[in-house]
């Protein structure tokens, strides 16, 4: 398939860095964001990782600008308080009568699987310490993790990542699945959406990261053609048909430095018209930096 009318897609062209990496080199990754626009007022959340040896994702920051470039840090949740051995992708959302709900992934220690966590409270500087609730624990064949939550007049929706845990050394792989829930809390699996494409650059694996426009329904994801490409995925753009997402067949956004990750990419709709883009984005030295773009 081939999309006619392809929407505005980001770039490194203009890019600006939003939040730096931690320190210089491989595994050193600022990103994994997700961001919305609230009353005029951006709100990004993001996790910081530091390489292996350094114990992987350490935090999750909840940030707020005016601007959608210069963020001010409001709240950190440490992975210790979730017994978690590392974080991956968060997303803030806020709860209508209820405050401001952050999801966390979170990674079992000493295995593969990851669960999604939640915290809720009356404001974003109080999530630390809101109300834990588990949101999706996945099970001991599925990791679940960096869910994309989206809301709306007909309910909540998550396209939600999960890695199958049956081949030992193959837990990489990865799929997306779409979720329905009235509270975000309790969730109904409708099934498998998107899938990696055999002889593709994406044939490793497809995760859904943002959702472009609702008519049609288009969403960004990302992937990698191989193990080898495990944390360096590029950013491609699919549309709905029927009953699932169906991929263009255009070559995926790269960033032009080192492994080439253009990944985790969140949307953000502007008044205007243009979208903000914040993407997860390969330097030179092969640390992460997360930029913004609009388009």
């Amino acid at each position: 398939m081939t999309i006619d009318t392809m929407p505005p897609l980001p770039s490194y062209d203009d890019a600006e860095v939003v939040v730096p990496a931690p320190d210089a080199g491989p595994g050193n990754w600022a990103g994994a964001a997700s961001a919305i626009l609230v009353d005029g007022t951006y709100w990004l959340t993001y996790r910081v990782r530091r390489p292996l040896t350094d114990g992987r994702g350490v935090t999750v920051v909840v940030a707020r600008s005016s601007d959608g470039v210069g963020f001010e840090p409001v709240a950190e949740v440490h992975r210790d308080a979730f017994g978690s051995e590392s974080f991956e992708r968060p997303v803030l959302v806020p709860v209508p009568g209820v405050g401001w709900r952050l999801y966390l992934s979170c990674a079992t220690p000493g295995s593969k699987h990851w669960w999604i966590d939640s915290l809720t409270a009356l404001t974003p500087e109080a999530l630390p310490h809101g109300d834990r609730r588990l949101v999706h624990a996945g099970d001991t064949h599925t990791a679940v993790k960096d869910p994309v939550i989206t809301t709306g007049p007909d309910g909540w929706r998550m396209w939600l990542c999960c890695h199958p845990l049956d081949d030992p050394g193959d837990e990489d792989r990865m799929t997306t699945r779409l979720l329905s829930s009235r509270d975000g809390l309790e969730w109904t699996d409708l099934g498998e959406v998107l899938a990696g494409r055999p002889g593709h650059w994406d044939a490793r694996g497809a995760r859904v990261t943002a959702v472009l426009t609702q008519e049609p329904l288009m969403v960004l994801y990302d992937g990698r053609p191989d193990a080898e490409s495990n944390w360096h995925e590029t950013t491609g753009v699919a549309r709905w048909v029927g009953s699932r997402l169906v991929a263009d067949e255009t070559p995926p956004v790269t960033s032009p430095y080192s492994d080439g990750a253009w990944r985790y990419a969140s949307a953000v709709p502007l008044p205007d018209g243009r979208t903000r883009f914040y993407v997860e984005a390969a330097r030179a030295d092969g640390a992460h930096d997360l930029v913004t773009c609009v388009r």
